[in-house]
């Protein structure tokens, strides 16, 4: 009777313990100023704050002048990438992530993807971020663009596209599963 009792104590501790661990509230939004580098952006982000100054300085321009590659945006389309989630890991303070989380945001944007389906983690120059997302994920560089589906990984980019689109890289990347689930289908 006294072994029950201990390992009820000892489950409800740990129930406790982990609904204190989800009760964690993700600040969003959060901007803190640096000596090197002025004000930048620091974890989970809206789309929004990147249209607010000094950041929309490089993304609106980058956002408005980028020509998409329409032909690969029909195939996200088509290969459903609203069905898939993507986490994006940037820094307002590195250029490459000026250059291609605009673009990124204007190809979402065409393909009306939720924005509840996407995660922005803006990171430090030592590419850390509050939440300490980056561990999880392994992140060397950035821009990095991750696509999930049910909370597998299925693809990345990495600093920058290797097709020079990111649109065709996505493409490729919903290709590479689709034909792991041929391969899942055919294999049983």
């Amino acid at each position: 009777m006294k072994k029950i009792i201990t390992n009820v104590f000892a489950v409800s501790a740990l129930l406790l313990a982990s609904q204190q661990l989800t009760a964690q509230k993700v600040v969003v939004g959060r901007e803190v100023e640096t000596t090197n580098d002025g004000k930048m952006l620091l974890g989970n982000q809206l789309k929004s704050k990147f249209l607010e100054a000094p950041y929309a300085d490089w993304y609106v321009k980058e956002h408005d002048e980028y020509a998409l590659d329409q032909k690969a945006v029909g195939e996200l389309k088509k290969g459903k990438i609203n069905s898939y989630n993507i986490i994006v890991f940037m820094g307002t303070w590195c250029e490459d992530s000026h250059r291609d989380f605009p673009r990124l945001m204007k190809i979402l944007e065409e393909v009306k993807y939720p924005e509840g389906k996407l995660t922005i983690i803006a990171v430090n120059r030592k590419k850390e971020s509050p939440t300490g997302d980056e561990a999880r994920y392994n992140l060397q560089k950035v821009p990095t663009i991750i696509v999930e589906k049910y909370g597998k990984e299925i693809g990345r980019i990495i600093e920058m596209p290797t097709t020079g689109y990111i649109e065709r890289d996505l493409v490729e990347i919903l290709k590479k599963d689709d034909q792991s689930v041929i391969k899942e289908i055919f294999s049983k």
